[in-house]
Parts: structure tokens; C-alpha cells; sequence
């Protein structure tokens, strides 16, 4: 059964140095003439109207976008993706964005002056006015993970980072909750570039709280034998009622739900990409609920694509439709003969295309040695 692609972020937000050699020596730069120059920024970058964090917004710049730099004048200090520095490029007339994301092709002069510049100092002398961020580790099972203008799955995706790769972190706010492979959480953090990460996929220090939220509610992700003891109940009143043993039902929900860790089943508890048929959706789920998912051929050719999946009230009633699911499907009757054999059962259900992978049958009956599922079948 196609497997929900739940895909959590992004890029990589490195911090380094200030090079040598980056900008001239502070001789008047011939105002004529543009040095070429690539923003690098993990969204969009603000242009402001003076070389200050506090200037007038006066348009934006993309990552990767190819401009053309003046010169370079001494304004706020600014942590970027390239360097830390207090220079800014300025690209027009009352247009200025931070160096600190710029790469020039070569040296960069100072913008002439005719009275020295000055930047109002608003903190005690040798405090930094930079802005503090924490650093945070990206750690996921499930592909990368979106980063979103909103802290919530429908924000739009802006960028996916790759699992180890590092994130500036601001502050924490409280939006949709979400199983992540680190935790299941309602926390968002809100990175350096104003965007949102899910906390479920993030390693990092407690960020404080951003203006105006409250505390997000956090819970670490189950371990395996608390998956196991939750997935029990369920599973073997499957069997009662449908008659598809216990251990495979274990096993086929931590397989294809990655313990549980999955949106589809930690958001809403549907832990084997049941869909809506049409709209409906029986009597033992709640609702549909549409996602991003991604669908294979028989050939193993995948790609994207939207499906409807089933939402359920609670694990064991997930477990239970799954019974259902396979009782009520004629194609699936031959395994109904081993109710009380899991491994003919199970073998029975994959050769009547349960799955597309061919190994589908050994990796699930690996999930039931590995784990001792056996001891879960009731009639034993």
C-alpha cells in the first residue's frame, strides 16, 4: 500500500568567517562601475533603504538571484549564510542589503563619502547588537523536512532540509501538532529568515518562547516496546473481529508508519495509508483528510502525486479498520484461510498485491522475529 510522504524542510544554514580579500581598502569606489555578485539566502532577502536592519524596507532579492554591487559602506552588523560583517552592498540608489549573504566575483571598493558614516549606537559600548540565535541539529527518517511560512503543514514550503544539516533557530511558537522522528510536539521553531520547522525533527537547547505564543506542549516519541504495549489492544481485537493475526497487524502498522513517527499516524492515527473510497470512509475512521504522498508502479517508477487518507479517533481503531480493510476485499480471501498462521497469512496477503516491494514479505516477517510479535496472536 503507498506510503503517505510525510516531508517535514530545507537547505543548509552555515555560518563562516569574514574572508580576506572580500571587500577593497577604503578608497571611494568608482560608483560606475558594478562588481557581479550572487545573494546567497536560505529564502529571500529584505533590501533596505539605508545600510541598517532598521531601514526602510525597499523591495527583496531571491537566493541565487544574480545582481550587481556599487560598493560596499560600514552599517549594522549582520550574521549571514556566507560571513559575519557590518558591511553592506549597497546595488542602487537607497538600496542596500547585508554583505553577509553576498558572494562578489571580486573585490568590492567602499562607497565614497563626503561626511564620515555613523551608525546610532543604541547599546552600552562593546555589546553586540547581532542577533542571537541557537543551533539546531535536523533529524529525520522521512526524507527532508519542509520549512514553511506558517507553523503549520499547510504554510507553504520555502525549503527542505536534509537530516543532519544544521538551522539558525530564533524562538518557539505553538502551532500544529506533529510526530517527528525526534518527538511528537505542537512546537514550531521559527528560524533566522522568519520561517518554521516542525520541533519533532529538530535536536537543539530550549529556545525561548517568540512574542505572543505560549509554551508549545511537547511529548518524546515512543519507544518501541511503548509502541508495541499501545499497538497490542488494537491489534488483537482486529483479529477477534476480522481475523488477521495480531503479529501482522504490528508489524505491517510499524513498517509502513515508521513507528508510528509518520504525520498520517501521529496527526491522525492512521497507521496503514488507509484511503477514502469516494469520500467515505466507514464506520470505524472519522474523516479524510488529503496529503502529499508519493505512488509507485509496478515497474518501481515513483512520483508525486495528492491522496485522501482515512483519520481515525484513536490506534486501536486504526488497527481494526485495517482487519476490515483486508475482510471485505475479495482479493485478499485466500489468506483468510492461515488465521491462525502469520506467516502463510501475511504471505498470502503480499502475493495479492498488498505491496509492490519484493521484499515486502521479508521485511515483515523480520519486523515480527525481530520484535517477538509472535506472542501477540491470541489463539496461541
Amino acid at each position: 500500500m503507498p506510503h503517505t510522504a510525510r516531508r517535514l524542510l530545507t537547505s543548509t544554514l552555515l555560518v563562516a568567517a569574514v574572508g580576506a580579500g572580500l571587500a577593497a581598502a577604503p578608497a571611494a569606489a568608482n560608483a560606475a562601475t558594478t562588481v557581479p555578485a550572487t545573494v546567497r539566502v536560505n529564502s529571500t532577502l529584505k533590501v533596505r533603504a539605508t545600510p541598517s536592519l532598521s531601514g526602510r524596507i525597499a523591495g527583496s532579492v531571491r537566493d541565487a538571484q544574480r545582481i550587481g554591487v556599487l560598493c560596499v559602506t560600514t552599517g549594522t552588523n549582520v550574521r549571514g549564510s556566507i560571513r559575519t560583517s557590518n558591511l553592506w552592498a549597497k546595488i542602487g540608489t537607497g538600496r542596500y542589503i547585508s554583505f553577509a549573504y553576498v558572494s562578489a566575483a571580486r573585490s568590492v571598493g567602499r562607497c565614497a563619502t563626503t561626511t564620515p558614516q555613523a551608525i546610532p549606537v543604541r547599546t552600552k559600548p562593546g555589546t553586540s547588537t547581532a542577533p542571537k540565535y541557537i543551533t539546531g541539529k535536523i533529524r529525520s527518517t522521512d526524507g527532508p523536512v519542509n520549512v514553511r511560512t506558517t507553523p503549520n503543514t499547510s504554510g507553504k514550503v520555502v525549503l527542505k532540509l536534509n537530516s543532519g544539516r544544521n538551522a539558525l533557530l530564533v524562538c518557539a511558537v505553538t502551532g500544529q501538532n506533529v510526530a517527528g522522528t525526534v518527538r511528537t510536539t505542537g512546537q514550531w521553531d521559527k528560524t533566522s529568515t522568519g520561517l518554521y520547522l516542525s520541533h519533532g525533527f529538530v535536536i537543539s537547547a530550549t529556545l525561548p518562547v517568540c512574542a505572543g505564543s505560549t509554551r508549545p506542549s511537547t511529548s518524546p516519541a515512543l519507544t518501541t516496546d511503548q509502541f508495541i504495549k499501545a499497538a497490542v489492544p488494537g491489534a488483537q481485537q482486529g483479529w477477534r473481529e476480522y481475523g488477521v493475526p495480531p503479529s501482522v497487524t504490528i508489524a505491517q502498522a510499524i513498517l509502513e508508519s515508521g513507528w508510528g513517527r509518520s504525520t498520517l499516524s501521529g496527526t491522525h492515527k492512521n497507521y496503514f495509508g488507509i484511503k477514502c473510497q469516494n469520500g467515505r470512509y466507514g464506520t470505524l475512521a472519522n474523516g479524510c483528510q488529503t496529503y502529499k504522498t508519493q505512488e509507485c508502479t509496478k515497474a518501481g517508477k515513483c512520483y508525486d502525486t495528492t491522496g485522501v487518507f482515512r483519520t481515525y479517533s484513536s490506534m486501536a481503531n486504526s488497527f481494526r479498520d485495517h482487519g476490515n480493510f483486508l475482510k471485505v476485499n475479495n482479493r485478499y480471501q485466500p489468506a483468510f484461510a492461515y488465521t491462525k498462521n502469520a506467516n502463510k497469512f501475511i504471505w498470502n496477503v503480499w502475493k495479492a498485491g498488498y505491496a509492490t516491494d519484493p521484499n515486502y514479505y521479508g521485511k515483515i516477517t523480520g519486523i515480527m522475529a525481530k520484535n517477538k510479535l509472535y506472542q501477540y496472536d491470541t489463539w496461541k
